[in-house]
């Protein structure tokens, strides 16, 4: 557990997850044996269990389906989270088909469903006072409706002096919206977590360096998570600290980035410097993914 004190505001999808790892290339037309697996997800909710579990005071704010609210309350309690989830009567919760290739790469097939009518109204702005970090996944950005709820909910967190946090999420949703869109939503956030694809495709920039340069003037701090090569911290002047990876077996990457945003934000909140929050951050994504599923057990 960490020693972080001071509650995180977490915004973001929650998911049912149907992970896929078939036996082989699939077959177009006919069958291919798989271990299908089943568990709750979602980026903004997996980055708030693993806050939990690490002892952060967490609160996540999502929506979902009216009738999967009391069991995600409880299933989020079970790992120390405060869930806020707003019931749709209308929309069931969003599902993610998640299929595995062999060397634990991830592809994606989303509906998601009730987060899509995420608004102004579910935002819980009362709990801006004690708070000490806001947390958005990019997902709720990337429809009208929950992104004008997010900003606003930022706004309000930055009125307060209060950090505010991005995760990228989908460089597929990136590239569809545009990279000057995304940024410009984000501008004056003070971190954003991205990945090897997010980052190239929000600068436009092949090299971490000039990454880091391009994405620097836009966000305090900058994020870049490399896989199986560690990760990178940096601003407009460059890369600051690059730490590698320890080698694992990959069993499924899915959630890693999560809980390695989850990690360096906790320790962030617990007083430890730039580096070990770096450090901590690749150890919790490398155990990730030696286990299926993107939350702890």
């Amino acid at each position: 557990m960490s020693e972080a004190t001071g509650r995180v505001i977490v915004i973001g999808d929650v998911m049912t997850d149907v992970i896929v790892i078939p036996e082989g290339p699939l077959v177009r037309g006919s069958d291919r044996r798989a271990q299908i697996t089943q568990r709750p997800g979602g980026s903004g909710a997996n980055q708030a269990v693993w806050l939990g579990a690490m002892g952060t005071p967490v609160s996540f704010v999502a929506r979902v389906g009216a009738k999967d609210k009391p069991h995600l309350e409880a299933y989020l309690r079970g790992f120390h989270v405060d869930p806020i989830l707003i019931a749709d009567p209308a929309r069931p919760s969003g599902i993610l088909v998640t299929i595995v290739d062999p060397d634990g790469e991830r592809s994606f097939l989303t509906d998601r469903g009730a987060n899509l009518a995420l608004s102004l109204s579910d935002m819980p702005v009362w709990l801006l006072e004690e708070t000490r970090c806001v947390v958005v996944s990019g997902y709720s950005l990337f429809a009208e409706q929950p992104r004008a709820a997010v900003r606003w909910m930022a706004d309000e967190a930055r009125a307060r002096g209060i950090p505010v946090v991005v995760d990228a999420a989908s460089v597929g949703f990136v590239e569809e919206v545009g990279a000057s869109r995304f940024l410009e939503w984000t501008k004056g956030f003070t971190t954003l977590f991205a990945n090897e694809d997010e980052a190239r495709a929000l600068s436009g920039r092949g090299d971490l360096e000039g990454q880091m340069r391009a994405l620097g003037p836009n966000y305090g701090r900058v994020v870049i998570k490399l896989g199986a090569a560690g990760a990178a911290v940096g601003d407009a002047t460059g890369v600051t600290f690059r730490l590698p990876a320890p080698v694992v077996e990959v069993i499924d990457t899915t959630g890693a980035g999560d809980a390695f945003a989850a990690a360096f934000i906790s320790a962030g909140l617990a007083g430890v410097d730039v580096e070990g929050c770096l450090r901590r951050g690749i150890e919790a994504g490398s155990a990730a993914v030696t286990r299926i599923g993107g939350q702890p057990e």
